[in-house]
C-alpha cells in the first residue's frame, strides 16, 4: 500500500527532531509494521555544515566526497552548491553604523526603567532621534523588546541591488550574443573595451558574467547559455589539474635540443601538436602555432603513427615555408613516424618531456577550449574536415588576453608580414 507520510531522514530520532527539519516525502510500509525511508528524504543543512561544505568545495573536492564527510545525503550537499551555482555566497556583515544587541538590551532595559529617551540616548552615545526611531520601528515603549527587534533589524537590512546586467538590456543582448559564439566571459569583458571605447555602460567584468549566468536567481542571462562555455559545468568549481601523458618513441629529438628560438616566442612558425580524443577510439590532431595561438584541426581516421604523419603532413604543407619551422609534441606513440612527417614538411619534430605536458602548454590551453566543441566521451570521427575547419575559424576569430585581445588570424597575418 502506497500512501503520504512523514519521514525523518539522517540519523537518530532526537537528533533530527533537534534540527527542527522535517521532509514529506512518497514511502512504503515496511513488511514489519514500520515506514520505509525514501532515499529521497532530506534534512536542511546547518549552518556549521554549509560553512565546511563551502571549505570542501574551495579544496576541490567532490560532491560525494563532502556528502560522506558530513554524513548527509548527495543531495543535500548539491542543493546547497545549485542554490548560488557552486559559487560561495558572500557573508553579510552589520554596519558599524546600526545599533548592536547590546545596544538594544540597554534600550530594554531603560525602557524597562522608564528611563527618559534622552537619559538613554546619552549613555549609549547615540542621538536621541536614532533611539526614539528605534523604539517606534519595534513596538512603542509597551512591546520593544531586544531580541526581536535586532532579528527584524536584521532581516529589514537586507537590500538586494539589481544585477549590472538585469538593467542593461544592451549589454545584456550583446553579452548573450558573444555567449552564443562559444566566447569566454573574459574575452567578452576584455572586447567591451575594445569594440565600445566610449561608451563606460558598455563594461561588465567577467566575474559578473559568471554569476549572472550561474546565479539564476539575478534572472538577466538565460540557464541555457550555460551551454556556450567550455565546461558547460551546471556549477562553478576549483579548476583541477589534469593527468599527463607519457610514450616511448625511437630516435626522438628532446625538446631541450629545441633552437632557442622557439622559447621566447619571436619568430612565428614553431607549432604544438597533439591528438584530441573522443570515444570509440576517435580522435583529431591539433596543431597550435606558438607566438600568434593559430589554430590548425585535422581529421585523422585512427592513432596509427604513419596515417598521423600523412594527415599532418598533407595539411601543413599547406602553410608559407616561414610558418614550417618545428612542431613540438607529446609522448604519444602517434608521432612515431616523425621521420617521415620531416621528410615531407621539412619540419623538425621535438618532444616533451615525460610527465609534462605543460611544456605544450599552448596546445594545452587549446586543447581544453575545443572541448567547448568536442566534448569528453562524444565520438569524433563523424566530423567531417570542412567542419574542424569552421571551428578552427572560430577560434582564431576569438580575442586572446595573451595577445592584448587580438585575434589569432589577425596576429598570425601581422607575424608573417614582419618576416617578408
Amino acid at each position: 500500500m502506497r500512501f503520504r507520510c512523514v519521514v525523518i531522514a539522517y540519523g537518530p530520532l532526537e537528533t533530527v527532531c533537534a534540527q527542527g527539519v522535517i521532509s514529506i516525502r512518497r514511502c512504503n510500509t515496511d513488511p514489519n509494521g514500520g515506514v520505509a525511508m525514501s532515499k529521497r528524504a532530506w534534512t536542511k543543512l546547518l549552518a556549521s555544515e554549509r560553512a565546511e561544505v563551502w571549505a570542501r568545495w574551495r579544496r576541490g573536492e567532490q560532491i560525494a566526497d563532502i556528502a560522506r564527510a558530513l554524513q548527509r545525503a548527495d543531495h543535500s550537499v548539491a542543493r546547497e552548491l545549485d542554490y548560488t551555482g557552486g559559487i560561495e555566497p558572500r557573508k553579510r556583515r552589520r554596519s558599524k553604523r546600526v545599533l548592536s544587541i547590546g545596544e538594544r538590551e540597554e534600550i530594554s532595559r531603560g525602557l524597562s526603567a522608564e528611563q527618559s529617551i534622552r537619559a538613554i540616548a546619552q549613555r549609549l552615545g547615540r542621538a536621541p532621534s536614532s533611539v526614539s526611531r528605534e523604539i517606534r520601528r519595534h513596538g512603542g515603549r509597551a512591546w520593544y523588546r531586544a531580541l526581536r527587534a535586532d532579528a527584524r533589524a536584521w532581516n529589514r537590512a537586507r537590500r538586494p541591488k539589481r544585477c549590472l546586467l538585469s538593467t542593461n538590456a544592451g549589454l545584456r543582448d550583446q553579452v548573450a550574443q558573444w555567449l552564443s559564439l562559444k566566447w569566454s566571459p573574459q574575452q567578452i569583458s576584455r572586447a567591451l573595451v575594445v569594440r565600445y571605447p566610449h561608451d563606460e555602460s558598455m563594461r561588465v567584468s567577467h566575474e559578473t558574467i559568471y554569476r549572472t549566468l550561474f546565479i539564476q536567481a539575478r534572472g538577466a542571462l538565460k540557464k541555457e547559455l550555460i551551454a556556450y562555455l567550455r565546461t558547460q559545468r551546471p556549477r562553478r568549481r576549483p579548476h583541477q589539474a589534469e593527468g599527463p601523458k607519457g610514450g616511448c618513441i625511437r630516435g626522438e629529438l628532446s625538446i631541450s635540443q629545441r633552437p632557442a628560438e622557439v622559447a621566447d616566442r619571436a619568430v612565428p612558425g614553431h607549432w604544438e601538436g597533439d591528438l584530441l580524443c573522443g570515444s570509440a577510439n576517435s580522435q583529431i590532431a591539433t596543431l597550435v602555432e606558438r607566438r600568434t595561438r593559430f589554430v590548425m584541426l585535422v581529421k585523422v581516421r585512427d592513432k596509427n603513427s604513419v596515417n598521423v604523419a600523412r594527415a599532418l603532413a598533407r595539411h601543413v604543407r599547406r602553410l608559407p615555408k616561414e610558418l614550417r619551422r618545428t612542431l613540438t609534441w607529446d609522448r604519444g606513440l602517434e608521432m612515431a613516424a616523425h621521420a617521415q612527417f620531416t621528410l615531407a614538411t621539412d619540419m623538425q619534430v621535438y618532444f616533451c618531456d615525460p610527465y609534462s605536458p605543460w611544456q605544450r602548454g599552448s596546445n594545452e590551453n587549446t586543447n581544453g577550449l575545443l572541448r567547448q566543441y568536442f566534448p569528453k566521451g562524444k565520438d569524433l570521427s563523424g566530423h567531417s574536415q570542412p567542419y574542424l575547419d569552421k571551428v578552427a575559424s572560430e577560434m582564431n576569430g576569438r580575442p586572446r588576453q595573451t595577445l592584448g585581445w587580438h585575434c589569432p588570424a589577425e596576429a598570425l597575418d601581422a607575424a608573417v608580414a614582419s618576416t617578408r
